[in-house]
């Protein structure tokens, strides 16, 4: 009899072929029996008219210091993920001197928006070295698996010490070469960078922005020592210009899968065009470029409760910052204090800030039910130039909307013509690999986290201004493709022999809830939480840890050593 028998079900494997209607059979943790299965199950499902999918595989993350203290891993594990990748864009918290935590706790806060506070107190730390911090996180049983990248920055800070920002010597080099080999000898999934001048803390630019080209060189050399393993990257020049060389001699040197950020610039709206062709040009040099895509607008959240919104350096806004929700909304409505708010200019000086707030063409009502593919027509600047009204009256009503919970959405990027057809070219070309969640970053400003549940119902099923994308290529993006991406050979498809890791979805109710924030992170820290419904069971490695999107108490999960996945290969 086997553990688990899933029955009639829609099966959409991960590997992009059609689907296919039939039975799963799973046993001890593993697919045993795909199609048509005539025993029996201790538990019996009945997946007519739902679909069957592997556990999605979410491979940018920035969950490093979460995963010390939460099992769940949320709000990820809501979304049908059952693997991350952490450790991105060259920020993380190994390896790690004694006397160099509040150091990484600052960039992460700096460059990832994650509270100072939540992190001080959420992490009890217990390693020096990136192999120790593995030892670490392998002792907590989770509701899905983990994987760790070695992070430029931290490494760089534990190398040079009070000097990560300067250039290393030769031998500061060569050890942190070392150092990197060590890591993936011990089960690091890679290593990454950042070298984009909006990463910055208030020592100026995070270390490694501009760290000699030859120090990556030396570091991808360790890489291909090991091989098997990926060198991700962010570049302001997002794969086009300056950064085709350097990454052509990444994958030449590292000898792995080489993926870097790249979305459509307002200020290079066709770049992104030509970061595509060059990774396709690469593959008959023998390269594995893979352009790292969002699957929606990358845009920020205004709200009352978040780190920028249009009214949060107006005196008036200043003053009663500090008070709770409900008393700052009482506030707000009074006829007084509102006619003050808006007879305001904003009092900051960073120039940043100012014009990301007051971008009224390219500022939109999110609402209950999420609009992320506007229409020009709904942005508060086509309403007040419709209308004659105020931008800042407008805004002002739209946050004062579900007594002062509502979010106003900013894109920053992939939504220069105000719609998703550059969006759709780049996730449909061969390639693209999925990712920029973000899970567990951001936490007042942005949640991408939901991108798994987004494709499926927005893009597969929803989508009314252009054309949607299948169900096949949406699972393959976030399972199979995915999974590939990072040598995980042992799930990401519905394969005999392959990891149980599962997920039963009614699509035609599958629903993204409207961003809320909440304050559960240790010392009371703020985030930016989306919620779904319609994922009526997630399965990891074959025991089931969530059921109608309420935890079942479960956790199989756990760290997925990548050396030791290779060597069973």
């Amino acid at each position: 009899m086997f553990d688990i028998v899933i029955r009639n079900a829609r099966i959409v494997d991960g590997t992009g072929e059609p689907s296919f209607f039939g039975d799963v059979a799973v046993t001890d943790g593993i697919i045993v029996a795909v199609g048509g299965v005539l025993d029996g199950g201790r538990r019996e499902v009945d997946g007519s008219g739902l679909v069957l999918a592997p556990g999605f595989v979410d491979v940018h993350t920035h969950y490093d210091g979460q995963a010390t203290w939460d099992a769940d891993l949320s709000p990820s594990s809501w979304h049908g993920v059952t693997t991350v990748v952490m450790g991105n864009c060259g920020v993380g918290f190994a390896p790690a001197r004694r006397d160099g935590h509040d150091f990484l706790i600052e960039l992460m806060e700096s460059v990832e928006d994650i509270p100072e506070t939540a992190l001080h107190e959420g992490i009890t730390w217990g390693w020096e070295s990136f192999p120790e911090y593995l030892d670490v996180l392998e002792t907590t049983p989770r509701t899905i698996d983990i994987l760790a990248q070695v992070p430029h920055a931290a490494l760089r800070a534990y190398v040079l010490g009070n000097r990560a920002h300067e250039d290393a010597r030769p031998e500061e080099v060569e050890e942190m070469a070392r150092l990197v080999e060590e890591a993936l000898r011990a089960g690091a999934a890679g290593f990454t960078s950042s070298r984009t001048v909006l990463h910055r803390s208030k020592h100026g630019l995070i270390p490694g922005t501009t760290a000699p080209i030859d120090e990556l060189y030396a570091i991808a050399d360790a890489v291909g020592r090991v091989g098997g393993r990926v060198y991700q990257l962010i570049s302001d020049a997002q794969g086009s210009g300056d950064d085709c060389e350097v990454l052509a001699e990444l994958a030449e040197r590292s000898g792995g899968v080489v993926t870097y950020t790249v979305a459509q610039s307002p200020f290079a709206p066709e770049a992104w065009r030509e970061a595509l062709q060059f990774a396709d040009d690469q593959v008959a040099e023998g390269h594995d470029l893979r352009p790292q895509i969002a699957c929606r607008p990358t845009g920020m959240l205004f709200g009352l409760q978040s780190t920028l919104h249009p009214f949060m350096s107006h005196p008036t806004m200043m003053e009663i910052a500090s008070l709770p929700l409900a008393d700052r909304v009482a506030q707000l409505r009074r006829p007084d204090v509102r006619a003050a708010l808006l007879s305001e200019e904003p009092s900051t000086t960073n120039f940043l800030n100012r014009f990301l707030i007051s971008r009224w063409n390219e500022i939109f009502p999110l609402g209950d039910e999420p609009d992320y593919e506007p229409t020009s027509a709904t942005s508060i600047g086509a309403v007040a130039a419709a209308t004659g009204r105020d931008p800042y009256d407008i805004a002002l009503d739209l946050l004062l909307e579900d007594d002062g919970r509502s979010f106003l959405f900013a894109p920053l990027a992939n939504y220069v013509a105000q719609d998703h057809d550059a969006i759709l070219d780049m996730l449909e070309h061969p390639r693209s690999l999925l990712g920029l969640s973000d899970g567990g970053a951001h936490c007042g400003l942005i949640c991408d986290v939901s991108f798994p549940t987004y494709l499926l119902t927005h893009w597969v099923r929803d989508r009314q201004r252009g054309e949607r994308i299948s169900l096949e290529r949406a699972i393959h993006m976030q399972s199979g493709q995915t999974a590939e991406s990072y040598g995980l050979h042992d799930r990401g498809t519905i394969e005999v022999g392959k990891r149980a890791d599962l997920n039963l979805i009614d699509l035609e109710n599958l629903t993204l809830h409207a961003p809320e924030m909440i304050f559960d992170l240790p010392g009371g820290g703020r985030r930016i939480v989306q919620r779904a419904s319609g994922y009526l069971i997630t399965i990891q490695h074959g025991r089931v840890t969530f059921e109608n999107g309420v935890p079942t108490g479960e956790r199989p999960g756990r760290l997925v050593r990548l050396n030791e996945l290779v060597s069973n290969a």
